[in-house]
């Protein structure tokens, strides 16, 4: 017979630390890597508001005093219980990549028409830019061009490289006997014409890239240090600057706008000695190392505790000198958040949790107050009003419920443990939206000062979920999740889209899409939002926010499957890259009825799986001839959407392939170790490059 003692203890525990939090916290991180979410305890910090800006932006956050102020602070944060999840926590994953472009979904590119010079012997007349969120401020990428000059940077190159001892290297999952080797590079390549595709150089380097209109190619090394190289002559490119993080600091992202770049890195916190903190090196006069400090007096942290171990930097960085010309940090967590640029600000959002211990005596004392006897409530009632930490108050609400279930026999104890799921399970649903919630902070892309602060109910999937139109921010979220372990898959998720003013307060909302579902994927267009839930269907929602104080659902489609990916194609078709079943699938929406939305046309491509699902940098848009690229794990795509049909119109059998880019009216596909270029007017092969000799 079981411990009747023991299980009631358990379901305290279960109910009041974990089950009433995991009801209303979990949920999707992305689709291809679900986040298991950690559940901490934290305690309510009496701090006023420090208002760091004139008039009435006030804004949640101050700056430690001191050494010892910010070591009390994690000692606060340590045994707190005020329900903060940590601001804000990055993940370096393709989730936290800025994303999409934001001119109607059309391809970025560089128009060079300049005296005619259009010709295969001239420069490119169309040169393709990155797939990025918003025009102007580039991502990096594996790849780059400036229109004469591919910049890949190879996943599987390999190199002479003295001072090891191995016998070996690995390619294609074999050994290969060989001299000692280095994996990875990047190859600087003569793309146009296409006559003249050769290699003109290589640098011993691999890592993301960022290039700039003055021959600056940046390169966030894999070896947690950034480069900088003049690459004005690509025969032999020359490393102008290095900077390196210190031990156990990370490159999380980072930006180029303005030939600016905006640097973000993520610094571990040592509890003995927190700050001042010294997350990068750069060689100064003389070849002399210099450290870059960051004082404890210019380290914010929210007014509150947060259960931290990190410190984010966001720096503006020169690319030609590596000069570092502004900064701003503050404490957060190795947990989820999503990072929005535009060209006024910088959003950066974190989750956290309210007062869930004051939910949980709200549901006590009211709809809960006639599970347990009156003796209980009256000690509750007491106990909710003592002026002692909450996770002092967990520990004597535990101790009452002790007592009282000592008190009573089998047959109470088995109705009180039923009472205590249903009931508390259906509050919770009720009430979810008061507890779950995403904290923003917008910060001024000139000078790094912050603007304002806010909160909106819920967590963001990724960078797609947020986007800046006419000085609002609209953003998507999901409330609720996938159910827990004591209360199974009662934890029901909706969807709400909300709209921001300039200084981060909610002034209109959409409520309650998808129930029981969770956003997949979004996408917002001038006054139009397009979000995409899922669970055994996939709802495409329409959202007219051109009043953004009264923003309304205008039209729903349900289809199979689901779209991970929105990208527009006009304002009145929008193409989803998704699954269905477990095959790719492509679909285009005709939106030019919002209440109507049609799914004009879909294919089923035999591919598991194609990296644009989960890194839109993948992905190419050429809407001259009307075509988008597509890689999968067996080839190459080219899909037309002509007419509003897709058609496959070229597949590419091998290369491996990473990305696409076109010049003038050439596509250049880039394989892990060659490049195909095929004509966009006739689709034959006009040249191909090995770049594994």
């Amino acid at each position: 017979m079981r411990d009747k003692n023991f299980f009631f203890f358990m379901m305290v525990a279960a109910l009041f630390c974990f089950a009433f939090i995991a009801i209303i916290i979990t949920l999707p991180a992305s689709i291809s890597t679900p986040e298991i979410p950690l559940i901490k305890k934290r305690i309510i910090n009496k701090k006023p508001i420090i208002k760091i800006l004139p008039k009435d932006e006030s804004v949640e956050i101050q700056k430690f005093a001191s050494e010892q102020d910010f070591k009390d602070y994690l000692s606060k944060s340590e045994s707190s219980a005020s329900g903060f999840y940590g601001m804000p926590g990055i993940v370096p994953t393709d989730a936290m990549i800025l994303r999409e472009s934001a001119n109607f979904g059309l391809e970025s590119s560089k128009m060079q028409n300049d005296l005619g010079m259009g010709g295969e012997t001239g420069v490119p007349s169309r040169v393709s830019d990155t797939n990025i969120q918003v025009v102007g401020i580039d991502e990096p990428d594996i790849v780059k061009t400036d229109g004469k000059e591919i910049y890949y940077s190879m996943p599987n190159k390999y190199f002479d490289y003295p001072g090891t001892t191995n016998p070996y290297f690995i390619k294609d999952g074999k050994k290969i006997s060989a001299a000692p080797r280095k994996l990875g590079g990047i190859a600087l390549i003569n793309a146009y014409p296409p006559a003249n595709l050769g290699l003109d150089s290589e640098i011993l380097e691999k890592g993301d890239l960022l290039l700039d209109d003055k021959n600056n190619l940046i390169v966030f090394g894999s070896a947690n240090n950034i480069y900088g190289y003049d690459v004005s002559n690509p025969k032999t490119p020359v490393k102008n600057w290095t900077i390196s993080l210190e031990n156990s600091n990370r490159i999380i992202t980072s930006r180029l706008y303005n030939n600016k770049i905006y640097l973000i890195s993520r610094s571990y916190i040592k509890r003995g000695n927190p700050c001042p903190i010294r997350p990068f090196a750069v060689a100064g006069e003389n070849s002399k190392i210099k450290y870059i400090e960051i004082k404890c007096s210019e380290i914010y942290h929210p007014n509150i505790p947060v259960d931290v171990d990190s410190t984010y930097n966001i720096s503006i960085i020169d690319p030609s000198s590596g000069k570092m010309e502004n900064k701003i940090s503050f404490v957060g967590s190795n947990s989820n958040s999503v990072i929005y640029m535009s060209p006024q600000a910088i959003f950066v959002s974190y989750n956290y949790q309210e007062d869930f211990i004051k939910l949980i005596f709200d549901f006590l004392l009211t709809e809960g107050k006639d599970i347990v006897s009156s003796d209980v409530i009256e000690r509750l009632a007491k106990l909710k009003d003592y002026d002692i930490s909450q996770q002092a108050k967990m520990v004597e609400l535990a101790r009452i419920f002790e007592e009282y279930y000592n008190s009573l026999d089998d047959d109470e104890r088995l109705r009180l443990e039923n009472e205590f799921e249903n009931r508390a399970s259906d509050y919770f649903k009720e009430h979810n939206r008061e507890l779950e919630k995403t904290g923003i902070f917008k910060i001024n892309t000139d000078n790094l000062k912050i603007l304002a602060s806010g909160s909106i109910p819920g967590k963001l999937l990724n960078q797609f979920s947020l986007d800046e139109y006419k000085g609002n921010l609209r953003a998507a979220t999901t409330i609720g999740g996938r159910g827990n372990f004591f209360f199974g898959s009662s934890a029901e998720s909706v969807s709400d889209v909300y709209v921001l003013d300039k200084n981060l307060k909610v002034i209109g909302s959409v409520k309650d899409l998808g129930k029981t579902e969770k956003i997949y994927s979004v996408r917002f267009l001038n006054d139009k939002g397009f979000v995409v839930t899922f669970r055994q269907i996939d709802p495409f929602y329409v959202i007219d926010l051109a009043n953004p104080k009264n923003p309304q659902i205008k039209g729903e489609l349900k289809i199979p499957g689901y779209s991970s990916y929105l990208h527009p194609i006009s304002e009145d078709i929008i193409l989803g890259i998704g699954k269905e079943g477990s095959k790719v699938k492509i679909s285009l929406f005709d939106v030019s009825i919002a209440e109507n939305p049609i799914e004009k046309s879909k294919y089923i491509l035999d591919e598991y799986h194609s990296e644009i699902l989960n890194n839109h940098h993948a992905f190419l848009l050429d809407s001259k001839h009307q075509i988008f690229f597509l890689p999968g794990n067996k080839g190459s795509y080219i899909f037309s959407y002509k007419d509003s049909e897709i058609k496959l119109i070229k597949a590419v059998s091998g290369l491996r392939p990473k990305r696409a880019i076109y010049l003038s009216d050439y596509l250049y596909i880039i394989g892990e170790s060659k490049i195909t270029i095929l004509n966009e007017k006739d689709w034959e092969k006009v040249n191909e490059l090995d770049l594994s000799l």
